[in-house]
């Protein structure tokens, strides 16, 4: 699979039932703060944090520069240079 592929806006993504933002900002704050505890180092998922809530060019930045390995360009397939 290529690597490093330019970022792209993901597909948008629809909850079954209607969201606040406070309910959906409150799923997301959750997403992050679990989501080292599945693998990988905790800079490498606040780096991810940081890229998804940027505009795309920063985002790019950001992945380059943490030495993220990005395996689809909309951010969903992601692991670090240890291969974690």
């Amino acid at each position: 699979a290529e690597i490093n592929k330019k970022l792209k806006k993901p597909e948008p993504w629809k909850h079954a039932q209607p969201l606040t933002e406070a309910q959906l900002n409150k799923m997301r704050d959750e997403f992050w703060e679990t989501a080292p505890y599945y693998g990988g180092q905790k800079e490498i998922w606040d780096a991810l944090r940081a890229a998804a809530e940027s505009d795309l060019n920063f985002a790019q930045t950001i992945v380059d520069s943490a030495g993220i390995v990005v395996t689809s360009a909309d951010m969903t397939t992601c692991y670090d240079e240890r291969g974690l």
